[in-house]
């Protein structure tokens, strides 16, 4: 008998703010806001797609892929688990992030339904979960400092 062990899945998302302090923010099938992100792209054997090699590059290329946004992924915000449905728990990462591109406005990918910019009081009121809240809460924390 082999052994084969537990493995977690990891969900990196990134915080990012436009130039009027709005986080950008996707809408998933389960009906909640979440910032973008997702899981490490481990490559396929024959190299035709690069595998991530940190969890800052993955969030990089999610940000791209799900927003258009290019960001520059820098201070780790937080970890936690999260139980999307009963049974499932992924761990959550995330990172704040400076955007490369601040001008071009936010497309949503064929994997969200929409995609939205909310500015800081808003936040609270959405549907997500509050490991999200709390993360878009640090970087807005951070930032107001500067």
């Amino acid at each position: 008998m082999s052994y084969k062990p537990s493995l977690w899945p990891v969900s990196a998302k990134g915080v990012a703010l436009d130039r009027q302090n709005r986080v950008v923010l996707l809408y998933n099938e389960r009906g909640e806001w979440e910032p973008p992100g997702g899981r490490l792209e481990i490559g396929p054997p024959s190299g035709s797609n690069p595998a991530d090699h940190s969890l800052e590059e993955a969030v990089e290329r999610e940000l791209r892929e799900e927003t258009g946004w290019v960001v520059k992924a820098e201070q780790l915000l937080d970890t936690w688990i999260y139980v999307p449905i009963p049974g499932r728990r992924v761990l959550i990462v995330t990172y704040a992030c400076t955007v490369l591109t601040p001008d071009i406005p936010p497309v949503v990918s064929d994997e969200h339904s929409r995609v939205e910019l909310f500015a800081e009081h808003e936040v609270p009121a959405l549907n997500m979960p509050d490991g999200y809240k709390k993360s878009i809460a640090a970087v807005y924390a951070t930032r107001t400092k500067r």
